[in-house]
């Protein structure tokens, strides 16, 4: 049954007065995860957090949650604060030693490119090399590939389930960063297996900043130290009223990873999102949205645009020759068009509360600007 778009569009307040094509920066929150934050604070007006343990009881059910989006196993499943803290049990977990390199590609997002540079100051060597050439890259020292679904600038959306094949055959980690494509496109991690997948939900997710998970593979959680200890290291946490007091015995799951208190509203309105994807189904929002971003492309280069060619993502990149993208992006926010600019590029992003009447309306003020 096709989704009532309409009725899910109304649901997100800033679409219905602004022209919105820029969920590749941050997505919107609907009225959703607005209800589902204004729960959480009457409950603790009427309880005075003396439930504050059955919060957690609702965290491990968006855990579950989350797990079903992505094909994995709630045990899985570590909350983060953002993507750059689960890369951090990377950089900082691992034994590195001088001589191990680290690849990434050209162009990748900051992440990937900062901590690979980082570990140099280690020995490691740090290789970058396009996408194409990931794998032709690799060496008998190669220990970790850093690499997104897709690309914040361009929307290339690289071959993860081939490259991760090959890195497991060859013993080399993998980490692969879904914040530029989780809840508009389809992720299986049963099929992909990266070790570490990090997604941070204020962009695709349609969650406030401070809502991030990460996916740890069983082997790599047996041999990687958190990032942080505090009072929930320990198993046996829940027991409060006689907190353990000695070294911690981790778990055997992702939770092992989160240390200490989570950030409950985030995550409560992360859940609301979860809910509406889940409820409308990933594969039904990818092809919404990889439909309005044809449409996009299709639009502007019969304006004379240049679309680059990744008609599988809902970036659209698209170059003008002769004008400059960063002046296009203020001119079209003057008139409540909000898209951005990335390395000469407008980047115009689709996501399931756009519609036709929204390319349309990109497409009139693109033709009168240029």
């Amino acid at each position: 049954m096709t989704p009532n778009w309409d009725a899910i569009r109304a649901g997100f307040p800033p679409v219905q007065h602004l022209t919105f094509f820029n969920t590749a920066t941050f997505g919107q929150l609907s009225v959703a995860s607005e209800q589902a934050i204004a729960r959480h604070l009457k409950r603790r007006r009427e309880f005075a957090c003396a439930d504050f343990l059955d919060w957690y009881t609702d965290f491990d059910g968006l855990r579950a949650k989350l797990a079903c989006l992505i094909h994995a196993a709630p045990e899985d499943i570590a909350f983060m604060p953002n993507a750059s803290w689960a890369l951090a049990h990377l950089l900082n977990g691992l034994d590195w030693r001088a001589g191990d390199e680290v690849v990434t590609a050209e162009g990748e997002f900051c992440n990937q490119l900062y901590v690979a540079e980082h570990l140099t100051r280690r020995g490691v060597r740090r290789i970058r090399c396009e996408y194409e050439d990931v794998l032709a890259a690799l060496t008998p020292r190669t220990r970790l590939v850093l690499l997104s679904t897709v690309n914040y600038t361009t929307g290339y959306r690289a071959r993860v389930t081939e490259i991760a094949a090959e890195l497991r055959r060859r013993g080399v980690l993998f980490y692969l960063d879904a914040t530029q494509s989780l809840g508009a496109l389809q992720l299986d991690c049963s099929a992909v297996q990266p070790d570490l997948l990090a997604v941070d939900c204020y962009k695709w997710m349609l969650a406030p900043n401070g809502a991030a998970f990460m996916a740890v593979a069983p082997a790599l959680r047996e041999r990687l130290a958190p990032l942080a200890v505090g009072w929930r290291s320990h198993s046996g946490w829940r027991n409060v009223d006689q907190l353990w007091e000695g070294m911690p015995e981790f778990s055997a799951t992702a939770e092992k990873y989160e240390a200490g208190m989570l950030a409950s509203l985030p995550l409560c309105a992360l859940e609301a999102s979860v809910d509406l994807m889940l409820g409308t189904g990933p594969e039904v929002i990818e092809q919404r949205v990889l439909a309005l971003a044809g449409l996009v492309r299709e639009r502007l280069r019969a304006l004379g645009g240049e679309p680059l060619p990744y008609g599988d993502s809902a970036i659209a990149a698209v170059r003008f020759p002769g004008h400059d993208a960063s002046a296009l992006a203020v001119a079209l926010k003057k008139r409540g068009i909000i898209v951005s600019a990335r390395h000469g590029q407008l980047r115009v992003s689709t996501h399931l509360y756009n519609n036709d009447e929204d390319v349309a309306r990109l497409a009139a003020a693109l033709r009168e600007l240029l």
